[in-house]
């Protein structure tokens, strides 16, 4: 089975969202195989279905000073944020179709998975924190840190929204909130904890590898372009 891979530089997250939404029409009708979207956005807030406002401490005048943008989503989880040198990923998979079975917790693990696989490229131990979804690793003293949100919607079995992978991120970007309404933990990203700084592009490749290989696609096939969504679907 076909995993392509669309590797699409940085959009802004409602062309993004809006472009999910075509693709999961798409993939429905079986006219495109499983598609795993790679990309980053703008500085962007985003809002989950479980999100609580009192998450977002930035005033609205830092938010315009820093030209963030604020946007509420359909995914799940609570409030995140993402900026360039933040390797976001959205699949299209069909969860009734093989190699894939309809079980949300499960596909929800199969994700978690092709990160931590992803992180062991770069040497990297990444592990599940019981009770928190996303992909962690040990910071400073041990300290628990998140390496990778996951905030997902599945629609008549049909997969979008995703994951965010911090590579390069700039993290103080992060005291704008409180990432998933965590306060606990703090957050990291690959840059910090190699002290190299690797390309989205590359990471991305990892990436692509490890969801194929994880959810059990036979073969890996990177498109250079993109179909927009039709003029009709943009802001939906």
């Amino acid at each position: 089975m076909i995993l392509r891979v669309q590797q699409l530089g940085i959009v802004p997250y409602q062309q993004a969202w809006d472009l999910q939404r075509h693709l999961v029409e798409e993939r429905r009708k079986g006219h495109i195989p499983d598609t795993l979207l790679l990309l980053q956005h703008p500085p962007t807030i985003t809002f989950g279905r479980f999100s609580s406002a009192k998450n977002l401490v930035a005033s609205p005048e830092t938010l315009k000073r820093l030209q963030v943008e604020v946007v509420p989503s359909d995914r799940g989880g609570d409030i995140t944020l993402h900026a360039p040198g933040q390797l976001v990923g959205y699949p299209i998979f069909d969860l009734q179709s093989p190699p894939h079975k309809p079980d949300v917790h499960n596909y929800l693990r199969l994700v978690e998975e092709a990160l931590i696989q992803t992180l062991a490229a770069y040497s990297l131990k990444g592990w599940r924190f019981p009770g928190y979804t996303g992909v962690w690793v040990d910071g400073p003293e041990g300290r628990p840190e998140k390496i990778a949100a996951i905030g997902i919607r599945i629609h008549r079995w049909i997969t979008h929204h995703g994951f965010a992978f911090n590579v390069t991120t700039d993290l103080s970007l992060f005291q704008l909130i409180v990432p998933c309404g965590i306060q606990a933990y703090g957050v990291t990203s690959l840059l910090r904890q190699t002290g190299h700084s690797y390309s989205i592009e590359e990471v991305g490749r990892q990436a692509a590898a490890a969801f194929a290989t994880t959810f059990g696609h036979d073969n890996l096939e990177f498109v250079p372009q993109t179909p927009q969504a039709p003029p009709c679907e943009q802001g939906a």
